[in-house]
């Protein structure tokens, strides 16, 4: 089995990426539904991050922990842990000659990668980004740059990566991409 994790910047494509590869038979975990899962009630994080935070509303942690760097690491401390075992349960349950795309926005920040054997990051410029996130309901301008100002920039991402697919082309661009990418990890994986 090979275990590539997929990431990027705020809208970079990663979702879009990620469905072309399901589509193209690989399994995707995505490490926000993992990290539902974490926090439901019995979830591994579910009972110290109410304890901590008072809430395991996800809407309302990010406004308590987005402006405040302790409680971010706290919070990430307690989740990212549960989020590792619930992810190397799923990865254990799969065929061993799969390729398995872990999807997640902080890989790299979260040191995620590194149980990784390949490293994928989506990619277009700041300006597609935020036009991106800004098409999104509800998104603000203000919401939208704050987030990225908390994130690793594309550009550093970029130095980790075996692949990078540009998603600032055509879908079809993106899709020949990551199907060259696809065909390179079934390789790698057999």
């Amino acid at each position: 089995m090979l275990l590539a994790g997929l990431t990027g910047g705020l809208a970079s494509g990663k979702s879009f990426i990620a469905s072309q590869m399901r589509a193209l038979g690989c399994v995707v975990i995505e490490a926000d539904e993992l990290g539902h899962a974490a926090l439901q009630p019995g979830g591994e994080a579910h009972d110290e991050v109410l304890k901590q935070f008072g809430t395991v509303d996800r809407p309302a942690l990010a406004s308590l922990v987005f402006s405040d760097p302790e409680a971010l690491a706290r919070l990430n401390a307690i989740v990212h842990p549960a989020v590792r075992r619930l992810l190397k349960a799923e990865i254990n349950r799969q065929d061993p000659h799969a390729v398995v795309v872990y999807v997640a926005a902080i890989l790299i920040e979260s040191g995620g990668y590194r149980d990784c054997d390949k490293l994928i990051v989506a990619s277009c410029p700041r300006e597609q980004q935020i036009a991106r996130a800004l098409a999104r309901p509800g998104a603000t301008e203000a919401g939208v740059l704050a987030r990225l100002a908390r994130q690793m920039p594309l550009e550093s991402k970029l130095k980790y990566a075996d692949y990078i697919i540009d998603t600032s082309g055509t879908k079809e661009e993106t899709i020949g991409q990551t199907k060259m990418v696809v065909e390179d990890l079934r390789r790698l994986a057999s």
